[in-house]
This record gives C-alpha cells, structure tokens and sequence, in this order.
C-alpha cells in the first residue's frame, strides 16, 4: 500500500494521524494516589482522570505530555497491540473498544472528567461522535469534551455555502453540531493540514532524493503546515485546565504563510541542498500517485479535495497564532521541522 495510507514509511520516526484505537475496562486508582504537577504535589480528584479516545498521531503525543506531568490517562485503542503495550508502558490504563458502541464508550468514560475526542479520515466519524456525546450526556460528569475537527470547518455552514468540502469535512462539520446540542462542556481544535501529513514527509522526502524537487499539484494555492507536537500542546494545555477554554474553537497552523516554492526555500535552507517546487498536472498525479495508493474511495476522496480544491483555490491561505496564544510557544516552522527529520529526507 502506498505511503498516502496510514502506514508511517520506513524511518519515519515521527507522529502521523492513525486509524483510531479503542478498549474498555476499569482504571486501577490505586495507580495513581495522587498526582505531581508544576504547582507541586495534590490530592487527584475524579475529574483529572482523562480519556484519550484514538491513542494514534495527536493523541499518542497528547498522552505522552500528560503522562510526562504524571497526569493520569485512560487510552481507548481499538485492539490490544504492541502499540497498546507501549501506552502501558508510559502509565497510562488501556481499555480495547469501539467508539461507534454506546456500552464500550459508557464503560470507558466511568470516572472520567476530561476526554479527548479524535479519529482519522473514516466514515464512522459522524457516528463515533454521536455515540461520544449521547453517552457523556447521559452520565454528565465531564468537565471538558475536546474534539479534533478540521480548519476547513471554520468556513462551512448547513447548506455548504457554495463552498468546497470533502465528505470528511461535512462529518466534522456535523460532529461540532451534534457536541454543541449535547450540552457539554466543548472546546473545537482546527488544525490545518499537518506537517507530518505524508504529502509533506514520505513523497516529499521520494522526490527530494530522487531529483531535487517537491512535486505536488498545489498550484500556487498558500499554506502554513502545523506540527503534531503543536497541535498536541494545544490539546494537553486545555485538557490540564479546560475552563478558561470551554465554548472555544482554536484554529492551529504554522507560523508563517507560504506557497509551495517558499516551502521549498524552507526545505533548501534545513536540508543544505538545492530543492525546487514542480507543479504537477493534477490528472497525472492523481492517476501516477492518488489512484494506486490502495485507499478507501471516502479517504481518496478527502485527499483530492485537500489538494485540488483547497489548496489550488487558497482556502487554507488562513494565518492563525492560536498555538501561541494558548500554549505561549509559537508552532514549529517548516524550516525547524525539517531539519529535525533531516536524516529521513535525504536517506
């Protein structure tokens, strides 16, 4: 299968979105007695115990900085794996489930205060989210429901305002709609397109080996790329303390606005070699590329509206320093991003 999937490829150490895990037991609370934080050592209440609903990409990184602080956390993963193990590991309780099933999820939430919502590219979206907040309305106890959506969202209304939008995009959309009837307490994170987004790595790095060059159909469309660790620290600084956060939407980009010949200046300057932007005709790259990654027709379809409509027609030409304003550490440049992968650009 192709790296457009949701497979990392080969060397890449980093974060990607994943297929959503889950899982359902009872967290052991004698495991965690209490927990240390930056104000020093208190007693934990019920309502610090948070749920991470689709342990894979952001909310792998998301449990990892919770944890780092000795936060307790529950991972939901949809299959007892090495990678379930690995969340055990870091002290989280892992509960094997299905978010689109009202007496897992019922089960996972028991004692639960704060959770995270999140999955990737999947028909079941809509359905997992009405699952997630039919069940927390009818327990009642959380104190913050936290859902991963998409920037395009921002501008989409019932009728698509004329708009272009992928069926996923239409998924996120009514997910928000349905967490905002449910009453409870909701804060919308928006990311754009992610750096990590094998657009961005595993082609990337394919083309740059081979001749130089980041060969996509972007047009001259502009784009501001934002980091997995970033979006995470968005997501860890409200789940730690969600009140002042409640009711609002952050829209997560990079900190800089670029077309794809400046990303590639970007990748010159961390790569210490000459790479240059090729525009490549849509039909070819959707029939040479797109159409033998293997993907779910729902995925493909998502992935070529990202690229023919949003990109090619601007839309994520949207500047946002909401990383910064929430967490107080500005998002991650291309140019510091790349360089940290430098070994898996160049091979």
């Amino acid at each position: 299968m192709s790296a457009i999937n949701d497979r990392p490829a080969p060397g890449w150490t980093g974060r990607r979105e994943s297929f959503y895990s889950v899982d359902v037991g009872a967290l052991d609370q004698s495991r965690y007695p209490g927990r240390a934080g930056s104000e020093g050592e208190r007693p934990m209440i019920a309502s610090d115990l948070v749920l991470i609903a689709g342990a894979g990409g952001t909310g792998r990184t998301v449990l990892e900085q919770l944890r780092a602080r000795d936060w307790p956390v529950r991972a939901m993963v949809r299959r007892d794996d090495e990678r379930a193990a690995e969340l055990r590991a870091l002290g989280a309780d892992v509960v094997v489930g299905d978010l689109t099933r009202p007496e897992n999820v019922a089960a996972a939430l028991e004692g639960v205060g704060r959770m995270y919502f999140a999955m990737p590219v999947s028909p079941d979206h809509l359905l997992a989210a009405t699952v997630v907040a039919t069940v927390a309305r009818e327990r009642g106890q959380l104190d913050a429901l936290v859902g991963m959506s998409q920037m395009a969202v921002s501008e989409m209304a019932a009728t698509g305002a004329g708009k272009a939008e992928s069926h996923q995009h239409r998924l996120h959309w009514l997910a928000e709609q349905v967490f905002e009837w449910s009453g409870q307490p909701v804060v919308h994170i928006r990311p754009t397109v992610f750096l990590e987004n094998p657009l961005f790595t595993t082609l990337t790095a394919r083309s740059i080996r081979e001749n130089g060059t980041i060969a996509l159909p972007f047009g001259t469309g502009r784009t501001a790329p934002v980091a997995v660790e970033d979006v995470a620290r968005v997501v860890t600084t409200v789940l730690r303390d969600p009140a002042p956060h409640v009711g609002h939407a952050y829209e997560l980009a990079g900190p800089r606005m670029v077309d794809m010949t400046e990303m590639a200046e970007d990748f010159s300057r961390a790569l210490g070699r000459p790479v240059s932007y090729v525009d490549v005709p849509l039909d070819q790259w959707r029939a040479e590329v797109l159409a033998k990654a293997g993907l779910p027709p729902h995925v493909e379809q998502h992935l070529a509206t990202i690229l023919i409509r949003l990109h090619q027609e601007n839309r994520y030409d949207a500047a946002s320093d909401d990383v910064e304003r929430v967490t107080g550490v500005p998002a991650r440049t291309i140019e510091a991003f790349v360089a940290a992968h430098r070994d898996f650009y160049l091979g």
